[in-house]
């Protein structure tokens, strides 16, 4: 039996049961669709964190104040310990940083004429725009100077400025925080959701001099720094905990990298993405069986050809590869119908969602491939196997 006519009475038995075949395919698929799709979804969720990330600017490196132990992701909670104007003097003049921002943070509410509304205000300083690569939709940012100055400057975020003027230019108009009048100097282009949590569109900023003691405050919220050369991050980190932990006497601050923090989230967000393709190919599994039990039906049907082919000579091998070959044919087009239905669902959820970077990693096309494949092998052999087994005699007396 050459190579074609093992595939033509394959493709023979399976048009003789059209219902049967395209039950099959479609089982798996469905599970190939599913494995696509989910590991689409954490393959999308990873380049968004990484795009994110990209937009906190390059080389960062954060200070908060507080020492608190952890093994990654972003620290919060612990005793917190003063972070001064002077530390952020002191880091400011550290040979491998570039540049660094100091950061207090409070909810306040804006009021221009009989408009209100509360938003975040952070008190920087002219470093933060540099540092976060913050883009102005009209006017200009924090002043530049000495963070010691007290100033009257306010730049808003774009949904704050649409809310307070409602289409005017909000440049040179003055509007209250608390009790004090502050000018707006510049309009923030939009920029939507921080990773370090701020809605940078419904943000206000200020002089961090003047906010320090608009909110009351002693210490600072945290300062950003950008490191020079990437290379020396590390260095960067243990020379700032090498600084305060002079000034302080004490290890009290906790330092953390922009490189480490993304790389934890990017081992956890892969982690996910494998579980959730487990999870998918379980309903590869379950389409396994459903090709097992065709096979094993169609083996039963057709025992008087099985005896036949015995009969005249046909090795076992030889009857193995025909009913394997049915296994794999239906797992073929199940796994290329899966691809197409996985491919044109996430181009959809692309439309729909454009600011979602989902997509369909290779080596999610790659294991979709060999799971059909391996499907098709693993649950027709049984069925495969049990048809050498059949006694030529008994099978064409249908016994």
């Amino acid at each position: 039996m050459a190579f074609l006519d093992l595939l033509g009475f394959a493709l023979g038995a399976l048009r003789g049961h059209r219902l049967r075949t395209a039950l099959s395919v479609t089982g798996v698929a469905i599970g190939i669709t599913a494995v696509l799709a989910l590991t689409a979804l954490g393959e999308g969720a990873r380049r968004y964190i990484v795009d994110e990330f990209a937009t906190l600017g390059s080389n960062l490196v954060i200070i908060l104040p507080g020492k608190v132990e952890t093994t990654g992701g972003v620290p919060f909670g612990g005793v917190t310990h003063d972070l001064t104007l002077e530390d952020h003097a002191a880091l400011a003049r550290l040979g491998r940083l570039a540049r660094a921002a100091p950061i207090a943070v409070a909810t306040e509410t804006l009021r221009h004429g009989d408009l209100g509304r509360s938003a975040p205000i952070l008190g920087t300083t002219a470093d933060y725009q540099e540092i976060r690569r913050l883009r102005l939709a009209a006017g200009t940012f924090l002043p530049s100077g000495d963070p010691d100055r007290s100033g009257t400057e306010i730049v808003l975020g774009t949904k704050v400025a649409q809310e307070l003027f409602r289409g005017e230019s909000p440049l040179g108009q003055v509007v209250r925080v608390g009790p004090d009048r502050f000018r707006v100097v510049g309009v923030l282009a939009p920029r939507g959701l921080s990773m370090l949590g701020f809605d940078l569109d419904e943000a206000a900023f200020i002089p961090v001099r003047t906010a320090m003691r608009l909110f009351n405050r002693t210490s600072l919220f945290r300062v950003v720094a950008e490191v020079r050369i990437f290379a020396e991050m590390d260095l960067a980190k243990a020379d700032v905990l090498a600084l305060l932990k002079d000034r302080h006497r004490a290890e009290d601050v906790t330092v953390f990298t922009q490189d480490a923090l993304l790389a934890s989230f990017s081992a956890i967000l892969r982690v996910l993405t494998l579980s959730l393709a487990g999870i998918a190919s379980v309903s590869l599994v379950v389409a396994g069986v459903g090709i097992m039990n065709v096979m094993l039906v169609s083996v039963t049907e057709r025992r008087a050809e099985i005896g036949l082919l015995k009969a005249l000579g046909a090795p076992a091998p030889r009857i193995l590869l025909a009913f394997l070959a049915e296994a794999v044919i239906l797992a073929a087009l199940g796994g290329a119908a899966g691809l197409a239905a996985g491919a044109a669902g996430v181009g959809l959820l692309a439309l729909v969602y454009p600011d979602f970077p989902v997509a369909i990693p290779l080596w999610a096309v790659g294991a979709a491939v060999t799971l059909s494949f391996l499907v098709g092998v693993g649950f027709g052999v049984w069925p495969a196997r049990r048809a050498t087994r059949l006694d030529p005699i008994a099978a064409l007396a249908r016994r």
